[in-house]
């Protein structure tokens, strides 16, 4: 069985104004979905995709599902194995030393244009979108990592907003794609090193830095709290990837 196969209500989109739900904006909707769980953790790293059980999970048919899982691996986010079904991918460690340095590179790069070039809007947006962030919960339990979703989508806001000036649109693209490949090794951090880590501070830091216009100390730090996420996921990849997933995965979100 998959984990958390609560029930999912059926698309309510429709192919035309009255008509029934066509196959694609089904296949569209499974696809969101199933993408969504999968770069958010809730489907471990390595678990078989059942065609027959995810139809459950998300109230789609068989071939919408195929279709949606086609373009998940296509995405590289699910494995097709030779006649045995799909897989979710699993992570790789080395390909994680690769994005968090790339990812130093080019967020840096592109909050230090911000920070050259941004204006009072910017700086209110970083500071709302911190205190935002500061005022949330991590985890919505105490004692271990629960996935807040507040949290998260603040957090997403916040690292936004620290580069959201540079005026290069592009960039900020590619930014974004890998904060979202990321996303599934940052949900492992959390769960191995929750309540350890001290997260807010790390943010409030390069917030403080970005407002000051340090240039150089605000990526450092940026830098700093990528490179700390990495390690922690490298430390939870030698024991395994699913069993902390899991561990924060397998409760409600």
């Amino acid at each position: 069985m998959l984990p958390l196969m609560t029930a999912i209500p059926a698309t309510t989109h429709r192919g035309g104004p009255g008509g029934p739900p066509t196959s694609e904006t089904l296949a569209t909707a499974a696809y969101r979905r199933l993408r969504a769980d999968i770069v958010e953790g809730r489907l471990a790293p390595g678990l078989k995709l059942k065609v027959h059980e995810l139809a459950r999970r998300y109230g789609a048919g068989p071939a919408p599902l195929r279709e949606a899982l086609a373009q998940l691996t296509a995405e590289g986010l699910a494995v097709r194995m030779e006649q045995r079904g799909f897989r979710v991918r699993a992570l790789d460690p080395r390909a994680l030393g690769e994005l968090v340095r790339t990812r130093c590179l080019v967020e840096g790069l592109a909050l230090r244009e911000s920070i050259l070039r941004g204006d009072a809007a910017w700086e209110n947006a970083i500071a709302g979108s911190a205190h935002r962030l500061a005022s949330l919960p991590v985890s919505l339990a105490p004692d271990r990592f629960i996935a807040n979703p507040a949290w998260e989508a603040a957090h997403r806001a916040f690292h936004r907003a620290l580069i959201d000036a540079c005026e290069a649109a592009p960039l900020i693209d590619f930014c974004e794609r890998l904060r979202e490949e990321a996303d599934r090794y940052r949900t492992l951090s959390s769960v191995a090193s929750y309540p350890q880590r001290d997260v807010p501070a790390e943010h409030a830091a390069i917030a403080r830095a970005a407002l000051d216009r340090d240039a150089e100390r605000a990526p450092a730090l940026l830098a700093e709290h990528l490179a700390r996420t990495g390690d922690v996921v490298r430390l939870g990849l030698k024991e395994g990837p699913e069993p902390a997933f899991r561990r924060g995965a397998a409760e409600p979100r």
